[in-house]
């Protein structure tokens, strides 16, 4: 029996956070949230996970900053993080990218298109 994929979604929107855990939940992945880079990087210090799925625009600590503080230590180095976000600009791309996010994703996502992604960075 293959273990599950176990995926991190940080996203400050309730209704962002129930989109993404049905839409994952209901692919078999097992789902824990958190509401911003803070909540994520406490939830990460006592959890294991495969996979961070994480928005750019949140309070405390922003994607960008979370992204960084993960690529720091060797415990999440090679994590894949996935940026969902309705930012789209090239520039925030690229900033995600030197932090060392493994894709993007622009809000509103499909489901299908999220599911196909996370299977891609995780198997």
């Amino acid at each position: 029996m293959s273990k599950t994929t176990r995926i991190l979604t940080v996203d400050d929107s309730a209704s962002m956070r129930a989109l993404l855990h049905h839409a994952l939940s209901s692919s078999g992945f097992d789902v824990a949230q958190a509401d911003d880079g803070v909540a994520a990087l406490e939830w990460l210090a006592l959890n294991e996970v495969d996979l961070v799925i994480t928005d750019i625009n949140m309070p405390r600590l922003d994607g960008f900053g979370l992204i960084e503080r993960l690529r720091e230590g060797s415990r999440h180095r090679d994590r894949p993080i996935l940026v969902l976000t309705t930012e789209s600009s090239d520039e925030k791309k690229a900033r995600a990218r030197a932090a060392g996010a493994t894709g993007w994703i622009v809000k509103p996502f499909d489901p299908e298109k999220l599911v196909a992604a996370v299977r891609r960075v995780t198997h």
